[in-house]
């Protein structure tokens, strides 16, 4: 948990299946592009459960990212409709919004704290198509305060005895009532979004169309959420990052914005002819995928690399030994974005990427969020070069659930001849 990438990423030299310890808990890792697809594509057999989806649905509920396979099918077709692609074109006008609220005020110069600026935009552009009703600025606060409590400490709950986790410590308490408020959050924003009329261009009126229950109601939108602001944000970030060491990429990505917009703020429609900014969220994804460690719980006896793991074996699921492997990925620890160019992805073994999953239980959101990761960075590294500022600290925040680093400031210069 202190270095998990570096410890990760090692793991292919012992095998194509590697066992590992989760606290007192034996743990398969497939290291093998084609063993983690198998993983991820039979979820019948590989069934979302362990301790990380234990205290996953303790959190976040049994929504769709979180539930076992006999529920999944069906709320999948809930949520389905509000990631159609007619839908997403909705919601791009507020993604494109969110944006320019967060860059106009920028002047040619300023240091932002990145994961912070990044996270407020993330989650305003959720909260935006989530609901039909007006969320202001102290509710999405509030929000970004208990899944900050929530997510950051995850690793620790999943690892500490119910009985630790029970006592009426200080951070017990804490994450206790980071949970109650943003519940308590959550009913009421729905409730308000219940009464507001004429507008269906919003996930909760997608998800209400199928008439569920109120808990399920509560449990898809932590869940749309979480999902769509940590991983939003901590993959931003992360390019930014990136980007900030490698000014060729960067100048490449300001060249086709240059090209492609001139001048003007990328729409949504402009997301497919902006193919150099479409592999520097791949390539970002592959060096910190922001989900970087599940766990499936088999359902049956099954052999997996010859071994034969047994029911109820636990089985961890990360893309970092894949995405990592030198084997797969020329130079891969490097940060290569035309290694996602088409003629040079066409010899990857399936199962290369698995940033988004796959099979079954892929990321129903991944256009939208890809989408607004494209949209995020046109404006940002479009109008200004991007400086990493001295002091920061890259190392992931310790057992949080998703990878973000604990410290980044980033210095933005305006690009000569851009304009706010």
């Amino acid at each position: 948990m202190r270095s998990p990438i570096d410890f990760l990423t090692s793991l292919p030299e012992y095998g194509d299946l590697v066992e590992i310890r989760l606290g007192v808990t034996p743990g398969y890792v497939p290291c093998h592009p084609e063993l983690l697809r198998q993983t991820l594509i039979d979820d019948r057999t590989f069934d979302k459960g362990g301790k990380y989806y234990d205290r996953a649905r303790a959190m976040a509920g049994n929504g769709v990212a979180t539930c076992a396979h006999k529920d999944h099918r069906r709320q999948r077709r809930m949520l389905q409709p509000a990631f159609h692609h007619q839908q997403l074109e909705r919601y791009g006008a507020v993604v494109e919004e969110e944006i320019a609220a967060l860059t106009e005020p920028w002047g040619d110069e300023q240091v932002i704290d990145a994961y912070s600026a990044l996270y407020g935009l993330s989650l305003r552009t959720v909260t935006r198509t989530l609901f039909a009703a007006k969320v202001d600025e102290e509710v999405v606060e509030g929000i970004r305060h208990s899944f900050d409590i929530a997510f950051s400490g995850f690793f620790r709950q999943m690892f500490l005895p119910r009985a630790v986790l029970d006592l009426p410590l200080p951070a017990n308490r804490r994450h206790r009532r980071a949970l109650r408020h943003l519940s308590d959050t959550v009913h009421r924003v729905v409730e308000d979004s219940r009464s507001t009329e004429g507008d269906e261009g919003n996930v909760l009126a997608a998800l209400m169309a199928s008439d569920p229950d109120d808990q399920e109601i509560h449990d898809q939108v932590v869940t749309v959420l979480a999902a769509g602001s940590e991983t939003v944000a901590s993959t931003l970030t992360w390019a930014l990052y990136l980007l900030s060491g490698h000014p060729e990429a960067a100048r490449a990505l300001q060249h086709e914005v240059d090209t492609v917009l001139a001048g003007r703020p990328a729409r949504w429609q402009d997301i497919p002819r902006l193919p150099a900014l479409h592999r520097v969220v791949n390539e970002t994804i592959r060096l910190y995928p922001p989900g970087w460690l599940f766990t499936r719980v088999t359902t049956r006896d099954v052999e997996l690399a010859g071994t034969l793991l047994e029911k109820g074996s636990t089985v961890v699921i990360t893309p970092v030994p894949v995405h990592r492997n030198t084997g797969i990925f020329e130079d891969a620890a490097t940060f290569a974005p035309d290694r996602w160019l088409p003629e040079r992805t066409a010899d990857l073994p399936r199962g290369a990427f698995a940033g988004f999953g796959t099979g079954p239980r892929k990321c129903v959101g991944d256009d939208y969020g890809v989408g607004e990761c494209v949209l995020a960075l046109a404006a940002i590294v479009g109008g200004w070069d991007v400086r990493c500022e001295p002091g920061a600290d890259t190392r992931p925040v310790p057992l949080a659930a998703f990878y973000r680093p604990r410290r980044l400031a980033l210095r933005l210069i305006r690009r000569a001849g851009h304009h706010g």
